[in-house]
């Protein structure tokens, strides 16, 4: 499966981003696989942000960003979403999307969002 996220950007604090995440290129179809965010700050692990059923119910979310983002997906337009409202500057940090099924994985390259006034 290819990944393709977009939408990141510099926005300031309190502010909003939504970030998408296209996929093309897969096995199955795409309401098969799980999807997640995933995200990256310098020198930090990679941790993971929110997370969607293939179904696309129950989403789980880190409990830093609980209240404030929200992940959905479109299985028409094959594209899962990351709406980030009241954003602080420890948001920072490079977003990755991942969709899984049973073993497999893939990742995107990631996009960039920078929080700061």
């Amino acid at each position: 499966v290819q990944l393709v996220e977009s939408g990141g950007g510099l926005v300031q604090p309190g502010g909003s981003l939504r970030l998408s995440c296209a996929a093309s290129r897969f096995a199955f179809s795409f309401s098969s696989y799980a999807m997640s965010w995933y995200r990256q700050a310098p020198g930090k692990e990679r941790e993971l942000v929110a997370r969607i059923s293939s179904a696309g119910g129950s989403p789980n979310y880190a409990d830093s960003v609980k209240g404030r983002f929200t992940i959905s997906r479109d299985n028409a337009k094959n594209t899962v979403y990351l709406q980030m409202n009241s954003l602080k500057p420890e948001d920072t940090a490079v977003y990755y999307c991942k969709c899984s099924l049973l073993r497999y994985e893939s990742w995107g390259q990631g996009t960039q969002v920078t929080v700061s006034s």
